[in-house]
């Protein structure tokens, strides 16, 4: 991590987005710091005003200001060209350039999966979150858990890690070393006690006005292999969560409910209209993951028994001719074929055993 990460992201008239595109443009923070104007207008194809603040390096002064807020309060910043930045989270188009960290940052990685829900949590919820842990700490040696530390299920998911001995995550929607609520103070100390850690992408001279809880429920889905969603009414901040991981090509679970329950609609409506795959065990969860394949799936995976199948579809799988994904629409420019009938032979081929479906319309031969 050096000084120009942290002075990128403080640039006037930068946001993530912007920044993401001079990383992929120039390399890193150092090298975009010493671009030229022409650069910087030409190939990078920045405005004039952000180019000249870039000139001007006017981050640096606040840059060196956080740099001395970090080491007075052991916070940790990350850039997302180090090592330690969170591989998953990196894949996601929007992801901030710098994440600063308290805690063991190997809790951002390897097997994650975030969970989130109503911060009204019925028992029922509450008891459901325990138990998914419960079963998941018993089956994934490496599990961490992802959330929000907010009321309701967020809390309770944070709990039941700590209780089953996992690592978890607290992605917050304020400056470290704050905690929100206040109410929760305790239990960032215990997440942090036993190898967990706490994260937000908002440095300590960040003006608050409320508006960062949306832009943080986008970094709990990113950091997430997968995210559950434990109780939810027809609205709410862990429905966007669940839309984030979606639009993220990350796998979606819900646990169904009561259908009288107002707690439910937003779960079941997941379910119903196909956005989330009903989960209702550690094993559920699992295979939706495909964590009982190995680290990595085509190396460990056993080889099933060349299924029976039509002429068709014999030929829809002759299109998967490497092991990563296609999707419906990169299937339909490989065939010509109806997209309605493309999608009764995706699901003969899901019921012969040959293919699975992935979040986002996508498909993996097995």
């Amino acid at each position: 991590m050096q000084l120009e990460d942290l002075a990128l992201t403080m640039t006037p008239g930068l946001g993530t987005k912007g920044i993401a595109h001079l990383l992929e443009v120039f390399g890193d923070a150092t090298q975009i710091f010493a671009a030229s104007r022409e650069e910087l207008l030409h190939r990078a194809e920045l405005r004039p005003q952000v180019a000249d603040e870039l000139l001007r390096k006017s981050g640096f002064t606040m840059a060196e200001r956080e740099l001395k807020h970090c080491a007075s309060h052991d916070i940790r910043p990350i850039a997302s060209t180090d090592e330690e930045y969170p591989p998953l989270l990196r894949e996601i188009p929007d992801y901030p350039h710098v994440i600063y960290v308290m805690g063991d940052y190997h809790a951002l990685r390897e097997r994650t999966i975030s969970v989130v829900g109503t911060r009204t949590a019925t028992p029922y919820g509450q008891e459901q979150t325990r138990r998914l842990v419960g079963e998941l700490a018993e089956r994934i040696p490496d599990l961490k858990i992802i959330s929000g530390l907010a009321f309701g299920i967020d809390v309770a998911a944070h709990r039941a890690s700590i209780e089953h001995g996992v690592r978890t995550a607290a992605v917050l929607a304020n400056p470290l070393p704050e905690i929100t609520p206040t109410q929760h103070n305790a239990v960032a100390r215990d997440i942090l006690r036993t190898g967990g850690a706490l994260v937000s992408e908002l440095h300590s001279q960040t003006k608050l006005k409320g508006v960062h809880y949306l832009s943080r429920n986008r970094l709990i889905a990113g950091l997430g292999a997968g995210c559950m969603v434990i109780e939810s009414p027809a609205g709410g901040g862990s429905l966007v969560t669940a839309q984030y991981a979606d639009d993220y090509h990350r796998t979606v679970m819900a646990l169904p409910g009561r259908v009288n329950d107002r707690n439910s609609i937003g779960t079941n409506h997941l379910i119903r209209t196909r956005k989330a795959q009903l989960i209702t065990s550690a094993s559920d969860i699992i295979a939706e993951l495909m964590w009982d394949l190995g680290e990595n799936p085509a190396s460990f995976r056993e080889k099933p028994a060349t299924p029976e199948l039509t002429r068709d579809e014999a030929g829809l799988l002759n299109c998967f001719r490497t092991s990563d994904p296609l999707s419906l629409d990169e299937l339909h420019d490989l065939t010509g074929v109806d997209v309605g009938e493309l999608t009764a032979l995706l699901i003969g081929l899901e019921l012969a055993g040959a293919v699975r479906q992935l979040p986002g319309n996508r498909y993996l031969k097995l």
